[in-house]
């Protein structure tokens, strides 16, 4: 089979699809390909069931010559083979590499000699010269000599307004050097920057790294909001002094605890692979996720100790909650610290509700939380509304102003008597 395509993308989810329109836009032919028959469908009429594409988008996309398949057999069409899939963690907190293998053998089943296979899932240091290399080369072509082999780390930021797969820099490391100019070559088509690095560890470890500054910087300012609110302190108040400082300091706030496919997920691929290497812990990293997977509890706390000051208990009290998205502005719960939240207080007996304009239905262990409609009638009517997540089309001030108590964990509304900051 010819190499007829420029580019299949495997997995057209957040880092698949937007990779793939830019690359449409630029002139190549693309297929996307992906193992879930309404996303496949879905995209082949002209819709988008990612926040950061409109249907129109996709339309564009079909006109240009774009389409969806759930056949394998397409990836041996392609000059390039762009693996874009989910890596998640286990039930028992470890990197599963299930939904990488399995891409990897259905492109090994129909690998062509001169092929570029690029992988951008985010995994552990040695992945792609390990795990995905044994398998491209069972069936008897040798990476670097008759396909090419590079790992390309997906810096998708879901919601960002101002970057995107075009203007975001792109890292590359290859298997060879040879390797890395290939993918140079693929990605500068429709790639401002193209950023090489020695190999394929280096590549693989530059995203956890980024990914492990923002955990660790986060669980930072999650642990001063806990002593702060016992000094007296206001911390957003400090944070925006702090932010004055021209050189040396880089603003992160607290919140409820942190979400999506990177922050709550990629540290642990990095501290796993120390352990289970090394023998030794990161312990920057496991400290950092304690904090940051203690925050859901101690927001339940301070619910708690709220509804206390008006003498009423958890345990038969509305709590209203707002966006429970795991950023604003996007309609993705993925990793939500409103999960384990929710979690939390329905086992306290809590009446929950939420409301949430991005988001229809919400579902916690099975229980489906009910929606609210109007949010400012079921904030005046629950005994305490709080703000996990600043929509745009909030108005937090309007919200506080009508609640009997009022909760913000994103420090946007004033403090009042009824109104508490995290």
């Amino acid at each position: 089979m010819d190499h007829s395509v420029d580019a299949v993308i495997v997995g057209m989810g957040y880092v698949g699809l937007p990779l793939a329109r830019e690359a449409s836009a630029a002139g190549l032919s693309v297929i996307g390909f992906d193992v879930n028959q309404e996303v496949v469908d879905g995209l082949n009429q002209g819709r988008s069931h990612v926040d950061d594409l409109v249907d129109s988008d996709v339309v564009e996309m079909l006109a240009r010559g774009f389409f969806a398949t759930m056949d394998a057999r397409e990836l041996g069409r392609a000059r390039t083979i762009v693996v874009c899939v989910p890596t998640p963690l286990s039930s028992d907190g470890l990197p599963d590499l299930g939904p990488i293998r399995a891409a990897a053998a259905s492109v090994a089943e129909y690998l062509q000699p001169s092929t570029l296979v690029i992988l951008e899932s985010t995994t552990y240091p040695g992945t792609t010269d390990e795990e995905i290399r044994p398998i491209l080369e069972a069936g008897g072509l040798v990476a670097g000599t008759d396909f090419a082999l590079v790992f390309s780390p997906e810096r998708i930021d879901p919601g960002n307004q101002n970057f995107g797969p075009k203007n975001t820099p792109k890292v590359i490391g290859g298997h060879t050097t040879a390797c890395a100019d290939a993918a140079e070559a693929f990605y500068s088509r429709f790639i401002d920057t193209v950023v090489r690095t020695k190999g394929t560890r280096e590549a693989e470890t530059a995203k956890l790294l980024e990914n492990t500054y923002r955990h660790i910087n986060i669980a930072l300012v999650n642990e001063m909001a806990r002593f702060c609110h016992d000094l007296h302190i206001d911390l957003w108040d400090v944070i925006d002094a702090a932010g004055t400082k021209p050189f040396g300091f880089q603003a992160f706030r607290p919140g409820p605890g942190v979400g999506g496919h990177c922050i709550p997920i990629d540290p642990n691929y990095l501290s796993h692979r120390v352990r289970a290497r090394l023998g030794y812990p990161f312990r920057f990293v496991e400290l950092a996720q304690e904090i940051n997977a203690g925050m859901p509890s101690y927001v339940a706390r301070r619910i708690q100790d709220q509804l206390n000051v008006d003498g009423k208990p958890l345990r038969g009290s509305v709590v209203l909650l707002l966006g429970v998205t795991y950023k604003p502005d996007i309609g993705d719960t993925r990793e939500s610290p409103a999960v384990p939240l929710a979690r939390t207080l329905i086992q306290q007996g809590a009446k929950l509700r939420f409301h949430d304009p991005l988001v229809k239905q919400f579902a916690v262990s099975g229980y489906e939380v009910a929606r609210v409609d109007d949010v400012y009638e079921s904030l005046a009517e629950a005994d305490i509304g709080v703000l996990l997540q600043d929509h745009r089309g909030y108005d937090v001030e309007a919200m506080a102003a009508v609640s009997r108590r009022f909760f913000d964990t994103r420090g946007v509304a004033r403090p009042a008597g009824h109104v508490q900051l995290l």
